[in-house]
């Protein structure tokens, strides 16, 4: 049976489970599993329950298809929600799920649809790279201000890993940050957010890829490959748009990159904090919470299981 995240998961699965089944089953030496440890081994136990394997054709909302392809894994509501909570990290109705890899890999994919209404796309034409880079250091300088009182970690934004990038005939938007925690050495490697959008007559769908900085190169092709994969519903394509009868979002195309970057900027943020205050992950995604349940029971680290 394929499992949910890696080849290496699939004795971590089991235990999971065994400890929800089982929850007074502990380690003589250990002290009995925290609140936050036993949601964390549910999330799991309840994403294995809800996978769905690729290839096949996942339904998202009203708006369109996500042809899943082979490798892949996918996670929808409420199971990616509980999924998200238990890595630290807010779900709303927003969400549609999230994508993780059958195999190997320490990666997870976000995807959200934004009903905001019709994007114009047309300030596409007159963006400078580095005029929004410099508005991006700006918002999380503030929103730093609010990651401190929630003791989360504070970020350094450090500069593109891919400047905006917009097909204007498939009406897709590719960008992605390098950003590190304030504090860390140079030689601390940071991580990514790595995002694509999909406009839609109604809003716009994002699939944010959440990894490590030294992965990137191996892992961004999935985000391109995702966002390929995904397919507007008949009347709900960007073409499809009515002046006379739809409604226009209240901001243009450059927002998915300004303001709004920020707010994704605090995404694997909140994950980092999380990893550092309870399991100790080893990486960031979806991956690392198993990992984390084998250290709780003990057992050997991801790199131990490698012939």
């Amino acid at each position: 049976m394929t499992t949910l995240f890696s080849r290496t998961a699939r004795t971590l699965t089991l235990l999971s489970c065994l400890c929800i089944a089982a929850p007074s089953i502990v380690r003589a030496d250990e002290a009995p599993p925290s609140a936050r440890e036993q949601e964390a081994r549910a999330a799991i136990q309840a994403a294995n329950a809800a996978k769905v394997v690729g290839p096949t054709d996942v339904k998202l909302f009203d708006q369109a298809t996500l042809k899943l392809p082979a490798g892949r894994i996918w996670v929808p509501q409420p199971a990616a929600g509980q999924l998200m909570r238990a890595m630290g990290n807010s779900a709303d109705d927003r969400l549609a799920g999230v994508v993780l890899p059958d195999g190997e890999g320490d990666w997870i994919v976000v995807a959200e649809f934004e009903k905001a209404g019709f994007i114009k796309d047309d300030d596409a034409r007159d963006w400078k790279a580095d005029e929004l880079l410099d508005n991006i250091r700006k918002g999380t300088e503030h929103s730093n201000e609010d990651r401190r009182s929630r003791g989360i970690p504070e970020l350094d934004v450090l500069g593109w890993v891919q400047a905006p990038t917009y097909d204007a005939s498939a009406h897709r938007l590719v960008w992605s940050i390098h950003a590190r925690q304030k504090g860390q050495p140079a030689s601390d490697p940071g991580s990514i957010n790595y995002n694509t959008y999909a406009l839609g007559r109604d809003g716009y769908f994002s699939m944010n890829l959440v990894t490590a900085y030294d992965h990137i190169a191996e892992d961004k092709p999935i985000a391109h490959e995702l966002l390929a994969a995904l397919e507007y519903g008949d009347g709900k394509r960007y073409r499809d748009f009515n002046a006379s009868t739809d409604k226009v979002a209240e901001y243009g195309l450059a927002a998915l990159v300004g303001g709004l970057a920020v707010k994704k900027l605090g995404l694997f943020a909140v994950i980092a904090a999380f990893a550092a205050k309870s399991f100790k992950l080893i990486a960031l995604g979806a991956v690392a919470l198993i990992a984390g349940v084998k250290r709780f029971f003990g057992g050997k680290s991801k790199s131990d299981d490698v012939a």
